[in-house]
């Protein structure tokens, strides 16, 4: 799974999901991308899941790159303790993504297949999502 091999800080506060994605909302590396429609914390479980589900679809064609990281940990506490005794310890690490975060990118295979192994990845996902195609610098001169 992933997760940061150090941090400054064990705990951290929840913060809220305000807003749209400022910054990784354009498909940079690959050809197709997948994008978030909804905000929401994926687990590294999740990416992993989707991760596998794409590659698997591929069959080690094209090439897949994660614009998500889980650096955010998650604590909880034990069940049946009592309130108070201070914050619960890191169970597990999150990627805090927005609305119009591209998550997944692909190149190196063709549109339907990309199109299916982005839709089999986002079954993984707990959020709506979309399939989303680089903007090509020809398109935006005939505009």
């Amino acid at each position: 799974m992933l997760m940061p091999k150090r941090v400054k800080y064990r705990r951290v506060h929840r913060g809220r999901m305000k807003g749209k994605a400022m910054r990784g909302n354009t498909v940079t590396y690959g050809t197709y991308g997948l994008e978030a429609l909804e905000p929401a914390w994926i687990t590294s479980n999740q990416i992993e899941a989707a991760r596998i589900a794409m590659t698997r679809y591929i069959k080690r064609g094209g090439q897949v790159w994660i614009k998500i990281f889980p650096d955010k940990p998650v604590t909880e506490k034990p069940a049946e303790t009592r309130m108070g005794s201070g914050k619960g310890s890191p169970e597990y690490w999150v990627a805090v993504v927005k609305p119009g975060r591209i998550m997944f990118e692909m190149d190196g295979v063709t549109e339907d297949i990309a199109r299916e192994a982005m839709r089999l990845a986002s079954h993984k996902l707990p959020i709506k999502t979309r399939f989303v195609k680089k903007e090509t610098e020809v398109k935006a001169e005939e505009e």
